[in-house]
C-alpha cells in the first residue's frame, strides 16, 4: 500500500471543505479533497436545492464574515445561466429585536427595512404578521446543490483532485508534516491538513481539543402552496411557549416552500441515523397559524444532520499543521466561501487567527 503526497489537503467533501479546497485553487495551489461517501450523497448535512442566504445578524464577527461570504458568491459568477445566490429577499420579524439588526446591515451598506405589519401582509399574502418585520432584498437562497457541483469543477480545472468514496480513519500531525490513514490502509502525506468533516469531527479529531459537538436530526419539511402568493426567505422568532423553536424557511422551485425549527431534533450517531421526522405535528401547527398560503397537510420531511457547539458558534481555527472547520450546521451554509477564505487563510499562513468567537479554547 502506497503513500501520496500533496502541499494541502481537504478531508471532507462537503460545502465547507469544497468551498475551502476553491479558495486554495484560486490562490495557485492544488489541493487534494478526500470525501468518504460518494458524490450526491445524503449522509451529512450540505444535499438539498436550496439554503437560506440570511443576513439578519448583528454580532459584527458574523458580519465580517457574510460579507466575505457574499464577495465570495459573487466571484463565482453565473451557473447555468444565473448567480448561485437567488435574491428574492428575507422578512424576519417576532421576539427580535430587528431595529438594532436594522442598525448593523445599515451600518454595512446592506439594505434593510423595518415595515408595519399590515405592509407586510400586503407584500407576502401567504404569510401573517402581528408585528413589525425587518426586510432585506440583498438576502435568499443559495442553490445549494448547483454550488457543489460548481465549486468542484472549478477544484479540477484548476488541477486539483476530489476523491469521493474515499474515507480518512486516522489523522498524525508529525511536526514536519501530517500523514493520512485511508480506509484501506493507504497513506497520504500532507503539508497541512483542513478538515471539515461535520458530524464526523469529534471521531477524527479527537484529541484536538475541540468544544462539545451536539450532532442531530433534523427534519424540516417542502409544503405545497395553495395560490400563487409571492413568497421571500423568512425567519420567524416565535414564542418558545407555543412552538419549540425559531423558524425559518425558504421557497424552493419544484419542490413547495421550505419551512423549520431551528435545532430542535433528537441526538445521533451519524454512522446510524434513524431517518425519523420529529415535530411534525407541532410544524403543520405552525404553518396553519402563520402561512395561510401553504397546504398545512402537505409535509414532505427532509432529513439532514446538524453538528453544533453549545452556543452555536463557528470553529476556525488551526493546531500545528491541522486546520479544523467544524460546528456550521443550522446557518453555515450561506457563508461557505468566506469560511473557505478564513481556512483557506490559516493553511497558508500559520500566523493567520480568525475572529476571536471562532477560535479554539487554549490548551
Amino acid at each position: 500500500m502506497g503513500t501520496d503526497a500533496a502541499a494541502v489537503v481537504v478531508v471532507g467533501g462537503g460545502v465547507m471543505g469544497l468551498a475551502t479546497a476553491w479558495e486554495l485553487a484560486r490562490r495557485g495551489k492544488r489541493p487534494v479533497v478526500l470525501e468518504r461517501f460518494a458524490r450526491g450523497h445524503h449522509e451529512g448535512a450540505s444535499h438539498g436545492a436550496t439554503r437560506n442566504f440570511n443576513n439578519a445578524y448583528d454580532e459584527e464577527h458574523y458580519l465580517d464574515l457574510l460579507v466575505r461570504a457574499r464577495e465570495g458568491w459573487v466571484a463565482l459568477g453565473d451557473v447555468g445561466g444565473a448567480p448561485l445566490l437567488r435574491l428574492h429577499g428575507l422578512v424576519t420579524h417576532g421576539d427580535v429585536d430587528i431595529r438594532r439588526i436594522h442598525e448593523r446591515l445599515s451600518a454595512r451598506g446592506i439594505p434593510s427595512e423595518v415595515l408595519s405589519p399590515d405592509e407586510s401582509r400586503r407584500r407576502w399574502s401567504g404569510m401573517r404578521f402581528d408585528g413589525d418585520a425587518l426586510w432585506s432584498s440583498d438576502a435568499g437562497v443559495v442553490r445549494a446543490s448547483d454550488a457543489l457541483i460548481e465549486f468542484e469543477r472549478r477544484i479540477l480545472a484548476a488541477g486539483g483532485e476530489v476523491r469521493w468514496s474515499t474515507p480518512v480513519a486516522a489523522i498524525d500531525d508529525r511536526g514536519d508534516g501530517v500523514d493520512l490513514t485511508l480506509g484501506d490502509g493507504s497513506h497520504v502525506h500532507a503539508g497541512t491538513v483542513v478538515v471539515t468533516v461535520g458530524a464526523w469531527s469529534r471521531s477524527l479529531l479527537g484529541g484536538l481539543a475541540l468544544p462539545r459537538l451536539t450532532v442531530t436530526e433534523e427534519t424540516p419539511a417542502h409544503f405545497a402552496p395553495v395560490d400563487d402568493a409571492v413568497w421571500p426567505s423568512f425567519n420567524h422568532y416565535v414564542d418558545p411557549a407555543e412552538y419549540p423553536a425559531t423558524v425559518y424557511g425558504m421557497p424552493t422551485p419544484g419542490e413547495g416552500v421550505k419551512v423549520g425549527f431551528h435545532r430542535v431534533g433528537d441526538e445521533v450517531d451519524p454512522d446510524a441515523r434513524p431517518h425519523r421526522p420529529t415535530h411534525l405535528d407541532a410544524l403543520a401547527t405552525y404553518v396553519r397559524e402563520w402561512m395561510p398560503g401553504l397546504d398545512a397537510a402537505s409535509a414532505v420531511p427532509i432529513s439532514c444532520t446538524y453538528t453544533s457547539t453549545d452556543d452555536g458558534a463557528f470553529v476556525l481555527d488551526r493546531r500545528g499543521r491541522i486546520v479544523v472547520g467544524a460546528g456550521f450546521s443550522g446557518h453555515g451554509f450561506k457563508f461557505a466561501t468566506g469560511i473557505g477564505a478564513t481556512l483557506a487563510d490559516l493553511a497558508l499562513d500559520d500566523s493567520s487567527r480568525a475572529a476571536a468567537p471562532f477560535r479554539l479554547p487554549p490548551v
